[in-house]
């Protein structure tokens, strides 16, 4: 009888939880809807927003982040002179994913070329922040004629020794358990854990008070965000080595903008050593942490601006 209660009431958690997830889900939704245009491409539905005029710029975001990152404060200025498309990566934001495809992050620069190719666009300057620097590397690699220039931003460059302490609870290997547990255990240990991820995701930077609405954060409610990233962080471990062996082959103009105080990439192995790595990579350091789109927006336009000015002809 003992064993019977136990496993009702374990039952009744795993509802109760569940529901709340469910509940998460919905006011996520409700507070920031989908705000782009959706594309099927192969198995993805990709949510994304196209502003301005001009040579392109693809935007991509990193773990865990949504194309908010990029409309915080980037994108309008710069469709101001440019065609800016900020996209929410497979299985991120508002885009949708099947189970059964590919995730590898070689996968999702295919699916961002073609995203190009169902807009006729035929390159864009790619900005990559974050594993969203990975991912425009790799698309750099395999779709060369599709990318004029990188402008990397605090990028991932480098396979790390280990998970980074904040993320080590998307370490999971297995995709039934981090499904399992986005929609039981994720969304309330984020919630726990909210202040103090965010201390180490933005510092010695604060993250600003806005950043839930504005710049997405919200969505990091929605268990999908924490079931996506999860998988993310599997395939960055999969996908890294044979990216990294083809910095030496790569011609596409690449800069990195990264700061000295990042405390989720270490600066030298993804940002000062690239030096060596990739024939003609500029590098330019400042004072700051990984979040340099939502931080310091003037800075991180500037760097944009240049790029893509050398890269298009619109350099003044």
């Amino acid at each position: 009888m003992l064993a019977l209660w136990i496993l009702f009431l374990l039952g009744m958690s795993t509802l109760g939880l569940v529901l709340f997830a469910t509940f998460s889900n919905k006011k996520a939704a409700q507070y920031l809807p989908p705000s782009g245009t959706f594309a099927q491409l192969g198995t993805t539905k990709l949510h994304y927003v196209d502003q301005g005029q001009g040579p392109v710029i693809v935007m991509v975001h990193g773990l865990a982040g949504n194309l908010h990152n990029f409309t915080y404060g980037l994108a309008s200025p710069l469709a101001k002179n440019y065609r800016v498309i900020c996209v929410d990566r497979p299985g991120c934001g508002y885009s949708e994913r099947a189970g059964h495809a590919d995730s590898s992050l070689e996968a999702q620069a295919d699916t961002l070329a073609l995203l190009l190719d169902h807009l006729a666009i035929e390159s864009a300057v790619f900005v990559g922040h974050s594993l969203g620097g990975a991912i425009s590397l790799a698309m750099a690699q395999r779709h060369p004629q599709k990318v004029k220039a990188l402008a990397l931003i605090a990028p991932l460059t480098h396979l790390p020794d280990e998970t980074a302490p904040v993320f080590k609870p998307l370490d999971i290997a297995s995709p039934v358990v981090r499904r399992l547990l986005g929609w039981t255990l994720a969304v309330p240990g984020t919630i726990y854990r909210m202040n103090a991820s965010l201390k180490v995701i933005f510092g010695p930077e604060k993250a600003p008070a806005d950043f839930a609405i504005r710049g997405g954060g919200i969505l990091a409610l929605k268990p999908k965000t924490f079931i996506t990233a999860s998988n993310d962080l599997q395939q960055a471990k999969s996908s890294m080595p044979s990216i990294e062996e083809g910095y030496a082959g790569m011609t596409t103009p690449t800069s990195v903008l990264f700061g000295r105080e990042d405390r989720i990439l270490s600066c030298k192995q993804n940002g000062e050593d690239m030096t060596d790595r990739i024939q003609g990579l500029q590098l330019t350091l400042v004072s700051g942490g990984h979040m340099l789109p939502v931080t310091q927006i003037e800075q991180s336009l500037q760097f944009v601006e240049t790029v893509a000015g050398k890269a298009t002809g619109l350099a003044s």
